[in-house]
């Protein structure tokens, strides 16, 4: 079965502690009873990585995919994240985990902040699978493992970027 696991850095204000185990909730009936959903802190809080890493596990997940709930791919989501999940992995050698970008730049995001606005979109656009690059000066990469030009030129590592042709 896989799993995902929603990971936020935790705080130590229980309300936001609590809207993370209400979105893994929510996307548990997007996913649907094939896919289990669990959700942990990095610190402040519990569940920690290794706890929900372990929820995971006693649910039957022998695949996980550990999902920054994060906007931007700071240190946390690329480095801290990671660290804690492969600890928390190398206890469990059967189980497979991955570990995901944060947000990063999405429409359905802009979209949320539009609406939160009170501002209705103007133009359509799709940044899933998209080679255009929204940084100002497009320089491809730039916004690291989040960018999503970045993602649609698979060759180009992390840190490296790219200047329009």
């Amino acid at each position: 079965m896989r799993a995902i696991l929603l990971i936020d850095h935790g705080s130590r204000r229980s309300e936001a502690n609590e809207m993370l185990h209400c979105m893994a909730t929510l996307v548990q009936r997007m996913a649907g009873p094939s896919i289990l959903v669990r959700h942990a802190h990095m610190e402040l809080a519990g569940p920690s990585i290794e706890e929900g890493v372990q929820a995971c596990v006693e649910g039957g997940a022998t695949e996980i995919i550990a999902f920054p709930y994060m906007l931007s791919p700071g240190r946390h989501s690329t480095s801290d994240i990671p660290r804690l999940v492969s600890e928390a992995a190398r206890m469990r050698p059967g189980v497979r985990v991955t570990v995901t970008a944060a947000f990063g730049i999405e429409a359905e995001l802009g979209d949320v902040i539009l609406r939160r606005a009170g501002i209705a979109r103007a133009e359509t656009v799709v940044t899933e699978g998209s080679c255009a690059c929204w940084q100002p000066d497009s320089r491809v990469g730039i916004c690291g493992d989040a960018c999503p030009a970045r993602a649609a030129q698979p060759s180009l590592a992390v840190g490296q970027e790219s200047m329009p042709r």
